[in-house]
């Protein structure tokens, strides 16, 4: 699979998190911090990450900055994108199972090592699921993305 990835510091969990989906056997697409000479405003690398997803050129996207607030704000900017701050593995499952989600946003002061493997094999373990009223929700936030009609 082929995952972007951004980060506004250059973090030791930001690099353990691209070693780690190296490790795994996904190609990695960096940003921010973790490019050379890249632009590392959580905003901007934020962005590019996420519009590698909506645009096809990355399957998902991990984008991190202190809190993750701001790269997860950032990533749901771009159309198509459902980017979810997860602190903890079974947010990580409910986000990919519930609500579809295709970027993970991270917090580097919070996320350690051992929660980064917890919080990946659950982001990577979890299939979006096929409930009527799940799948509705989230062709409901499409249609919110779209600029569609208020319901």
């Amino acid at each position: 699979m082929r995952i972007s990835v951004s980060s506004d510091m250059d973090e030791p969990v930001a690099r353990a998190l691209v070693a780690e989906l190296r490790e795994r056997g996904h190609e990695v697409l960096a940003y921010g911090a973790l490019e050379p000479g890249g632009d590392a405003r959580w905003a901007v690398c934020s962005e590019a990450a996420a519009r590698d997803v909506a645009a096809g050129r990355a399957d998902q996207a991990v984008v991190c900055c202190w809190t993750g607030t701001g790269a997860s704000l950032a990533a749901n900017k771009v159309t198509g994108v459902r980017a979810a701050l997860c602190t903890d593995a079974y947010t990580a499952d409910g986000a990919r199972r519930w609500n579809d989600a295709n970027v993970l946003a991270l917090g580097l002061r919070l996320t350690s090592g051992p929660l980064l493997k917890e919080i990946l094999d659950a982001w990577f373990d979890a299939e979006p699921s096929t409930d009527a009223d799940d799948r509705e929700n989230v062709s409901h936030v499409a249609e919110i993305d779209r600029g569609g009609p208020p319901s």
